[in-house]
């Protein structure tokens, strides 16, 4: 298993060193994004597996006011009236929140896809259909209008004494559930100039990134059209004579090779340790050994002679057994990911036992990288 999981390190690491990537998979456009949206509405037609009223009384105040701006009155105000306040319990109704996120350039009139959640103790929403929820953004503006039927992939289902269930049955999702209302501000054509973000900021793939544009620039519009800003940022000026979608979409297509800083990526609940390429080691001798001691109880019965005035005792019985295996001796020298792996594969560790190894490597200050513990 050891070997396995550094081997597959290793070859993920390999690859991820000689493989270019698009410039449009490392870097975003700033001012060109998603943003998130939330509203507040009720799933009716569910079948008994909605909120209990009594249990979550917002479920009952948003089915009151519902029904008020319909022109049904269920809350019997009359000051006169002598009869019991109205009390609902029906049981096919949830309230939930819908979430979705806006993308980015989308005009009124176009349709995307929405989840929606339970709020309160219903069972499952399947079967139910959301009633028309407007949904809301930071600034406070309703930028669409989610309606139609949840489709629900869990499914709960029991009875008093057991109950069975798979997925999520209280959240779903709604495909083309919601119908955009708003535009949000701001277009490729009303920036003066196109600013690339790197996902992974780094001075050298931003380095990278400016030279192949401007070379690409340089034969194709005969201009340097790129600059750096930080090492966060590259600034481009985009020629006249071009537009901004094509624009973005040939320097997109342009191949760079990002670089990254030395890590070592542990999970210690999983056993997960992923080493990244420039990873060094400088020279260390490495042992590792497991001390297994183990104790157990055989109490044994201890019985009186005939005609004796005795008592039967049980007795108490220990076995103590100490096994330390062997330890290796191991000098590791990471002029390469190659070695390290070789190296730590010669002592023959769980990656329990790895990740105390790398842990004390770098305590001892020859891990020349950063250690991150999830």
């Amino acid at each position: 298993m050891t070997r396995l999981l550094l081997a597959l390190i290793l070859v993920l690491s390999a690859a991820g060193a000689e493989a270019a990537v698009r410039i449009k998979d490392i870097a975003d456009l700033r001012g060109l994004r998603e943003n998130q949206i939330v509203g507040y509405g009720l799933v009716i037609g569910l079948n008994g597996t909605g909120d209990t009223l009594r249990n979550a009384p917002f479920t009952e105040q948003s089915l009151q006011s519902m029904l008020d701006n319909m022109g049904i009155n269920v809350r019997n105000d009359n000051a006169n009236s002598t009869a019991r306040p109205t009390t609902l319990r029906t049981r096919n109704v949830a309230a939930v929140m819908v979430t979705a996120d806006l993308p980015p350039s989308i005009e009124p009139g176009e349709r995307m896809d929405i989840t929606v959640s339970s709020l309160g103790d219903a069972t499952s929403l399947l079967g139910g259909t959301l009633v028309m929820t407007p949904l809301r953004a930071a600034d406070g503006a309703v930028y669409a209008v989610a309606q139609g039927s949840v489709t629900v992939a869990g499914f709960s289902v029991g009875g008093q004494a057991q109950n069975v269930s798979q997925g999520t049955p209280t959240a779903g999702r709604i495909p083309n559930g919601a119908l955009v209302e708003r535009a949000v501000q701001g277009s490729l054509h009303e920036m003066e100039f196109l600013v690339l973000e790197l996902k992974n900021p780094d001075f050298v793939t931003a380095t990278r990134i400016l030279d192949a544009i401007n070379r690409y620039a340089g034969g194709r519009y005969r201009a340097q059209i790129a600059f750096e800003r930080d090492y966060r940022t590259v600034v481009l000026s985009k020629p006249r004579h071009v537009g901004p979608v094509r624009f973005l979409a040939e320097i997109g297509e342009l191949t760079v090779e990002p670089d990254t800083r030395a890590r070592v990526v542990i999970n210690e609940r999983t056993g997960t340790v992923v080493i990244g390429r420039d990873v060094r080691i400088s020279t260390v001798a490495v042992t590792h050994g497991n001390l297994t001691v183990r104790v157990t109880e055989l109490p044994v019965v201890s019985q009186p002679n005939p005609f004796s005035r005795g008592e039967t005792k049980v007795v108490p019985q220990t076995y103590v057994d100490v096994n330390e295996p062997g330890a290796q001796v191991a000098i590791l020298s990471g002029v390469d990911l190659q070695r390290l792996v070789r190296g730590l594969n010669q002592i023959g560790l769980k990656p329990s036992g790895i990740i105390a190894i790398l842990q004390a490597i770098k305590t001892a200050g020859a891990l020349q990288a950063d250690i991150i513990v999830q």
